[in-house]
């Protein structure tokens, strides 16, 4: 099960003699010498400390906590997790449970283990019943109405969801390219396959519900024979059921299947933390051609386990889109808890030559303050047909997870840091209010797991604060989230970038940082992993730069921590903060098969992408000593008091708490660091070209370089002592005038960038 003594020793003392050379003065070695020899009490191990279907006890939680200080763990971080999503023992929220918490902490204080909570009931991420529709991740949608002018318009604009608050009416001249589309003329649509239900492929429904079976080793083949022929320049198609396959759009010309286009169709998930505009619409724009008849095939179909297949609609039209628009305002994320470096990073889309393809900005006239409370607009309109746009917030849908149903409600607002505060008092504060003064002391941080919720892209009167960051008024672009060409292609596309930029900094500063200040408030540090999947909308750096303390993770199996370790390391260089923790050794079923010779690899592994300090993952707590070899879920390695190897388990605690108080001492060597780019959002940053085998790296972002980075002595050098010897621009197209700049003034005092 462990290695030899000897070998033990000898791998821990070469790792204690390359430590003693890099230190910077002699007064090190009996600070590092003494710390190795015997690991002090504040140089502890962590670990997540998941309290599972509120099957919980006090004589259990004071034993975890016992067992724990034995095996040298000395912060367990409270998850209140329920996978079975029902009342257990002690019901969450109620005041039975809320004593188990004070215990928790009281004990903690009495034994000698710091105590941590995560910010909500679930593991992600910062929502509860508290948080109702108005102060949850919101998203801009809309309602439109058309009308003709000349007169006084009285009318009452549909309310386009049930949960909305208006933000803007909005009105711009009607486009009769928009009525030239297979929805709006008259068009037979048939289908190689008898149940693909072609009826509904053009009623204007976005909610149909239809599914079809593909057929192993055929191509799916839909026909759309227009009563007149049409000029394409887009097509949408919006699916009943999540999937992806490959598409290919031809038309019909001389009796002759022509090529318009082949894409890739992807809404292989649309579950509200990726897809918060739930219809998934996907419009890609077309070349011009024009035909009668167009052939839409599809091949390669995949979808999740049992989710089917369907369409809604599918629209070709000569109507122009914003290529991608749901993407590029981020109703849709990426499907997948992988994420590449450029995933939100989005092609050219060719300017246009006609002007009657787009709108004027300075034509959209304002109606927000001609719609009364009700719905109703009253307007003097010109003359002419007109688009009524009634715009506003409606939730995104993401909850906080795995939970117990009273503990389950909205995420708050991630753009607000005032409703960020409101969250903590509902929450954590309630937690405060009960513990006793004198224990207060052991409950130290606030957690925050990985990002799993999604986007949003607006927040209460944040037309203000955007005019103030970018200098001009948003308002005349948001017609741009229909689809819409606003001005220009690159206009359009500038409003979304800055608009996806923004959403960056505001969940980095008003999210994190207003959650850091509320919990500094109370000498509490917030502790979080500094990245997400399932639609993760922040820049990894800034998002974990905004925190107290950051941490990475690595699953003992599998790929996952290959990008996350390496992120949190880097944000933790570049800011200055000494210490980066990792989630460790989670892990997917196979009950009690892993122990510590199967964990050491990836540990060790885990110390070379910059970890220092390991959180382990995962003790469940062990509510009665008739349950053995203990509580277990399907994810996480049994690290509890029942485990048959636990008792022994603090041989290897001891070696990661070596290799932890020596990974602290001094600073983290690397010879490069990487630009990560200004495109948001961004999980992980691209090596090109790669590093060089013997050499380490970091990342560093656009905030960095602009506010801590300076050169002396031909290094890039940080305030708290960090440097590298080149910067590497990777394949970047854009960047901010006021970055370019200082990257030129670094240059001439002497720093050497590549790229």
């Amino acid at each position: 099960m462990f290695l030899s003594k000897n070998v033990k020793l000898l791998m821990l003392s070469s790792i204690f003699i390359l430590m003693l050379w890099s230190c910077e003065n002699s007064k090190n070695y009996e600070i590092v010498k003494s710390g190795f020899v015997k690991p002090t009490e504040d140089n502890t191990i962590w670990c997540y400390w998941y309290w599972i279907n509120d099957d919980i006890s006090k004589d259990g939680i004071t034993k975890d906590l016992l067992a724990m200080k034995k095996a040298g763990i000395g912060g367990a971080l409270i998850g209140n997790i329920n996978p079975a999503h029902r009342d257990g023992k002690v019901p969450m929220l109620s005041e039975d449970w809320w004593s188990h918490m004070v215990h928790a902490v009281e004990e903690g204080k009495r034994i000698g283990v710091d105590i941590g909570v995560f910010n909500c009931p679930g593991w992600s991420q910062s929502g509860g019943p508290w948080v109702d529709y108005k102060k949850a991740m919101r998203y801009l949608t809309y309602s439109e109405t058309k009308v003709i002018g000349g007169k006084t318009v009285n009318i009452a604009l549909a309310q386009p969801k049930k949960e909305f608050q208006d933000t803007h009416t909005l009105a711009f001249k009607s486009s009769d390219l928009e009525e030239k589309s297979t929805q709006h003329i008259p068009t037979k649509i048939t289908a190689n396959w008898q149940d693909v239900n072609v009826n509904v492929l053009n009623n204007g429904n976005k909610k149909d519900d239809t599914s079809f079976e593909p057929k192993k080793g055929e191509t799916l083949a839909i026909n759309f024979q227009l009563s007149e022929p049409i000029t394409t320049r887009s097509i949408t198609v919006i699916p009943s059921r999540p999937f992806k396959c490959k598409m290919s759009l031809f038309a019909v010309v001389d009796g002759k299947e022509k090529l318009i286009k082949e894409f890739q169709f992807d809404r292989f998930r649309i579950t509200p933390n990726v897809a918060s505009i739930e219809t998934g619409d996907f419009a890609t724009v077309l070349p011009e051609t024009k035909a009668q008849q167009f052939i839409l095939k599809c091949t390669n179909f995949r979808t999740k386990r049992k989710a089917g297949f369907g369409f809604a609609e599918i629209t070709i039209s000569e109507a122009l889109v914003l290529d991608k628009y749901i993407e590029k305002q981020l109703g849709k994320m990426n499907s997948t808890p992988g994420i590449k470096w450029d995933s939100y990073i989005f092609g050219n889309q060719d300017e246009i030559k006609d002007k009657g393809l787009s709108i004027n900005p300075d034509t959209i006239i304002d109606l927000s303050n001609k719609l009364d409370e009700n719905g109703n607009l009253t307007w003097d309109a010109p003359k002419g047909n007109w688009t009524i746009m009634r715009m506003g917030m409606t939730p995104t849908g993401t909850k906080n997870a795995p939970a117990a149903p009273q503990g389950v409600g909205y995420e708050i607002d991630k753009m607000n840091s005032d409703l960020a505060q409101y969250h903590f008092d509902n929450f954590v504060g309630e937690l405060l209010k009960r513990i006793p003064e004198e224990s207060k002391s052991a409950f130290k941080y606030v957690v925050a797991d990985s990002y799993e919720q999604g986007s949003q892209n607006w927040t209460d009167g944040y037309e203000v604060k955007f005019k103030e960051k970018y200098g001009y008024d948003p308002v005349p672009f948001l017609p741009v989230l229909s689809g819409r060409i606003v001005g220009s292609v690159e206009l359009s596309e500038r409003f979304l970038w800055d608009l996806r930029r923004s959403i960056a900094d505001d969940v980095a500063y008003e999210y994190v940082g207003g959650l850091r200040k509320a919990s500094n408030k109370h000498n509490l540090k917030t502790w979080l992993e500094n990245y997400g999947h399932w639609g993760f909308p922040g820049e990894f750096m800034m998002y974990g730069g905004q925190s107290d303390l950051i941490s990475g993770e690595f699953w003992n199996e599998g790929t996952l921590g290959n990008i996350e370790c390496k992120a949190s390391s880097s944000t933790a260089h570049t800011y200055g903060k000494p210490i980066t923790s990792a989630e460790a050794f989670t892990s997917s079923r196979r009950a009690y098969l892993r122990h510590p010779a199967m964990l050491k690899k990836r540990g060790d592994w885990a110390l070379t992408e910059g970890i220092n300090h390991f959180v382990l993952h995962l003790y469940i707590q062990q509510p009665d000593d008739n349950r053995k070899p203990g509580m277990n879920a399907w994810f996480g390695t049994e690290f509890n008091r029942h485990n048959t190897w636990f008792s022994q388990a603090d041989s290897y605690f001891d070696y990661l708490r070596r290799c932890q108080h020596l990974l602290q001492q001094g600073k983290y060597v690397a010879d490069v660091c990487y630009y990560i780019g200004e495109d948001a959002p961004v999980m992980t940053g691209v090596r090109q070209p790669e590093i060089p085998k013997g050499y380490s790296y970091d990342y560093i972002n656009a905030e960095v370089i602009l506010n801590r980075l300076s050169v002396k002595d031909g290094r890039f050098v940080l305030p708290e002592g960090m440097s590298y010897k080149v910067m590497v621009l990777p394949p970047f197209k854009t960047m901010r005038p006021e970055l370019l700049a200082k990257i030129e003034q670094l240059v001439q005092q002497g720093g050497t960038i590549l790229g």
